[in-house]
Order: structure tokens, then C-alpha cells, then sequence
């Protein structure tokens, strides 16, 4: 069977073996077997030029900001041009981009900074679907006297009932906290209506848009929101964060950081040194994915332009590989599906699916697979709201199989033999 997928007329497919050469892990071997990465929601593999990025900063520009000396002066530009690599990624002034540690810690610190101006009974909406990252942080205002309200799904898909978030917003609402695709099931949120949604009531948005940012191009402009976290590690890059906030509001809100740190933007909210080789590694994260929108439409000249074309075609792809999943998966006996399963509805989510096996924990299966050389992820993903709401959480919770777009139909082929051999056991 061809790696490759073929996509309809007048579309280019994905140069999937050009892909794959760029990733060298990909070469990784388990009992004899080639590794097959459906891992990626947990962090994806990152391609050779984001490890050179960080092995010559590490070679030749390593030092600290705001040195009169050469290689400070290096990294300060690096920093500077990682800075409008992300900019361009999320289509937003440089200034308005943060690096941080992780989401979860940029949460957590915007979360504090949000709470100084917020007073007892003021209230903030959370989701069922959220990782706990865009939850636990907003849920630590209770102890202010915020009230925190959640928002239900609906079991039946997983997706988020619309017309509860309706009624959880009220004059109260100070902020409302959603993620832009679940890491767990892999449902769309609809963030643009929700953005309005919020704004309708004076409320705020924070998205949380790791797990979208592998999937789809992000228009901080178009979708209005206030602010947006994401991880690279989880579209090619290295482990860090990054948060994007409108300007005004940035300088509105009082980071906790030490005195002599800069007031002006975009240093406010970078607390601390930074992790600056990672910083490096982020650019080469974003030019790998606009090298790829390059090669697929030559036409894209500017990094913006050329990042939409990779998402174009990596899209392409990933619902091709997720078509072949799916019909695959509704096949076997005994296995359950959560989440979006009707292929008309495959723009409500992206290419991330969790299911069950009857008669296997989720632990169970997954190192059945791992043994394979089939990678796959147990557990609840830190989405502990959805995996209690589903009833699952006491069992093992789910196990997670999450396509990018350097996966394979051989790979998903080697997945679902792998599935019913462990059914047929």
C-alpha cells in the first residue's frame, strides 16, 4: 500500500516522502518494526532544521539578552525574529507575542495577573472539554470568591453544547476560557461565535489552541480573540509556550515579575531567562511548516501566505488518513468511538480519535500496540472534566490516537490490524 494519499482533482497532495525525510526519529525501529508516531496530541516529532536551529544557537549564540558583546547581540536577534516567526503563525503584531515555559505555566500566570482586578462573585466560564491546563488555572480565582462555571458537552459526539455556554454567560461573566480543539476527542470548538458570545456580555476569551495549532492555520485577527496559548511542541517544535494577547490589554494587566524586569512590551510578560536555544528552535518550527507551503504552492511568497498553503495541504491529508481511521475503526466488534464519527461532520474536529476495546484497558491496548511499534496514548490527557463526564476516568480513561500529517495509511493500516489482532486474542 502507498504512503502516499491521493487527494481530489486539482488539489496537489502532500509530498508525504519529502515530509518524512525531514523527520529524522521517523527512522525509529521498535522489536524489528518501524515506529509508526500516532502520539502526536502528547508532542509531535520535530524536523532536522528545528534540531539544528537549537544546536547552533547552542554553537555560536549562546549567551544572555542585552550584552554588548557578539553573541548576545546574535541571540537578541534570534529572539527578535522568532518573535515575528510566531507573529506571522499567528497573524498578530511581534509585540504581542510571549514565550513562556509551557501553557500550562502561561495560563497559570495570566490567571493570577487577570484575578488582581477581579472581586468576589465576579464569574468565569469554563468547558467539559478543556485539558485541566485551561481549567485549574481559572478555578484558582475561587479562592477570591470567583465563581467558576462549566459548560457541558453533548455526550452523544462530544461536542460543546452551545446553547449551555449560552446560559452560563451573564453580566457577571468576566471571563470565558475554551479551547480551540479538544485534545482529547479532537471536536472543533467554534471560537469566533464564542468570541462574540463573550464580548455580547463584556467578557473576555482566552483559547487554549495546543492541540488546534498541528491542524490549522490560527487567525488571532479574524476569531477576535483576547488572548491565545499555544505549545510548538505540538506542531513540530520544542517544548516551550507561547501566548498571543491584544496589545491594550497586555498592557492592562500587572504580571507578577521582579522589579528590575522591562515594563514595555513584549518583554512584560517573559518572566525570567528565557529558554532561548528552544526560542530557536521555535522559528525553524515555523519556517519548516512554511518551506512546506512553499514547495506545495509556489505562488506563496510572503512566511504568511506560505503557512496557509501548508495547512492547506497538510489538512488535506490528515482528514484523508482520518476517512481511512474511521471507516476502519467502526469496522471492529466491540471497540467505541467518542466523539464526531459522521464524515460529514469532519470540519467540527480534526484528526485526533479516542476509543475503547471491549474486554482491554486502555493501558492494555496501547501496550499491545506499543509492543507493534504502533505508538499510541493511554489515559485521560489531562482532560480529567471530559473523561468524568464520560464516565471513563475510574476505567482507565481512553486511549488516544492522534494523526499529523507525517503519518501514513500504512500506518493507520498497521493501527487497525493491530486492533483486531488484540480483539481476535
Amino acid at each position: 500500500m502507498s504512503s502516499s494519499v491521493t487527494h481530489a482533482a486539482g488539489n496537489k497532495s502532500l509530498d508525504t516522502a519529502w515530509v518524512r525525510q525531514q523527520f529524522p526519529s521517523l527512522q525509529t525501529q521498535v522489536n524489528g518494526q518501524p515506529a509508526a508516531f500516532l502520539d502526536g496530541p502528547a508532542g509531535t516529532q520535530v524536523p532536522k532544521q528545528v534540531i539544528d536551529a537549537i544546536h547552533n544557537y547552542l554553537l555560536h549564540d549562546n549567551a544572555n539578552t542585552c550584552g554588548a558583546f557578539a553573541t548576545s547581540r546574535r541571540n537578541d536577534a534570534m529572539i527578535c525574529g522568532a518573535r515575528q516567526a510566531m507573529a506571522d503563525f499567528f497573524n498578530c503584531a511581534p509585540d504581542e507575542v510571549s514565550f513562556g515555559q509551557n501553557m500550562t505555566t502561561i495560563t497559570f500566570a495570566l490567571a493570577r495577573a487577570i484575578g488582581r482586578e477581579m472581586n468576589p462573585g465576579d464569574e468565569i466560564v469554563v468547558t467539559t472539554l478543556d485539558h485541566d491546563a485551561n481549567v485549574a488555572p481559572w478555578r484558582a480565582l475561587e479562592e477570591k470568591g470567583v465563581h467558576v462555571r462549566q459548560v457541558d458537552i453533548r455526550e452523544a459526539d462530544c461536542t460543546l453544547d452551545m446553547d449551555d455556554l449560552k446560559r452560563k454567560l451573564t453580566k457577571k461573566t468576566k471571563i470565558v476560557a475554551v479551547g480551540y480543539a479538544s485534545n482529547a476527542v479532537g471536536t472543533i470548538n467554534p471560537v469566533a461565535e464564542i468570541a462574540e458570545l463573550a464580548h455580547s456580555v463584556g467578557a473576555l476569551i482566552f483559547v487554549d489552541a495546543v492541540h488546534y495549532a498541528p491542524h490549522g492555520a490560527i487567525d488571532v485577527q479574524a476569531l477576535d480573540c483576547d488572548f491565545l496559548a499555544c505549545s510548538p511542541y505540538k506542531f513540530f517544535g520544542p517544548h516551550m509556550g507561547t501566548l498571543y494577547g491584544k496589545h491594550d490589554l497586555l498592557m492592562r494587566f500587572s504580571p507578577y515579575k521582579v522589579r528590575p524586569a522591562p515594563e514595555a512590551l513584549p518583554d512584560r510578560w517573559e518572566t525570567g531567562t528565557q529558554v532561548q536555544e528552544l526560542i530557536a528552535g521555535i522559528a525553524a518550527a515555523v519556517e519548516y511548516l512554511a518551506a512546506l507551503g512553499k514547495r506545495h504552492d509556489p505562488a506563496a511568497q510572503d512566511r504568511r501566505s506560505a503557512l496557509l498553503a501548508a495547512y492547506r495541504v497538510t489538512h488535506q491529508q490528515e482528514m484523508a488518513l482520518l476517512a481511512k481511521l474511521m471507516h476502519g475503526l467502526q469496522q471492529i466488534d466491540g471497540l467505541r468511538v467518542f466523539g464526531i464519527t459522521d464524515p460529514a461532520k469532519f470540519d467540527q474536529r480534526c484528526s485526533t480519535v479516542s476509543v475503547r476495546l471491549d474486554g482491554h484497558t486502555p493501558t492494555e491496548t496501547a501496550t499491545f500496540l506499543g509492543e507493534r511499534g504502533i505508538f499510541t496514548w493511554d489515559g485521560n490527557f489531562y482532560a480529567l472534566n471530559l473523561t468524568e463526564r464520560l464516565g471513563v476516568q475510574s476505567t482507565g480513561g481512553l486511549l488516544r490516537i492522534g494523526l499529523v500529517h507525517y503519518n501514513t495509511a500504512d500506518e493507520v493500516e498497521r493501527l487497525l490490524t493491530g486492533l483486531c489482532e488484540l480483539r481476535d486474542r
